[in-house]
């Protein structure tokens, strides 16, 4: 079982960049995909992006393309959202979430929220106008 615990929320300024980490306590996130989602006061949680187990493929929603990226670090302890020009449509509370990889992938069962067993506790993230 592995527990993510993700990092590095904060207030900033429209334009701005952040970078979100994910780390898993309990074991490695090796043979895990990694997603993040978000959830806005009064909003549905949202897939916002995602990187495979195998392969390191990363997804993203349409509205994050071109501005966020996602990686992991080689020794499968940490995933990275690397957040830049940030918009006040960012602001949400921001998850970070694990499920046991699988050779039958796709952007459809990746942004998935009911794929994932194991949640974060979410960090804050602010964007000024």
């Amino acid at each position: 079982q592995v527990q993510p615990v993700e990092s590095g929320g904060g207030l900033v300024e429209a334009g701005g960049s952040l970078r979100l980490s994910c780390a898993p306590s309990g074991r490695t996130f090796s043979s895990y995909d990694i997603a993040w989602f978000r959830q806005a006061p009064g909003k549905e949680r949202e897939f916002v992006g995602a990187i495979s187990g195998i392969g390191g493929v990363a997804y993203y929603t349409d509205s994050v393309k071109g501005r966020f990226t996602i990686s992991r670090d080689n020794t499968q302890t940490t995933v990275y959202l690397q957040m830049n020009r940030l918009k006040p449509e960012d602001t949400a509370v921001y998850y970070c979430a694990a499920a046991f990889t699988s050779s039958v992938i796709s952007s459809v069962i990746v942004s998935s929220r009911s794929r994932y067993d194991y949640w974060g506790q979410g960090t804050q993230v602010t964007v000024s106008s």
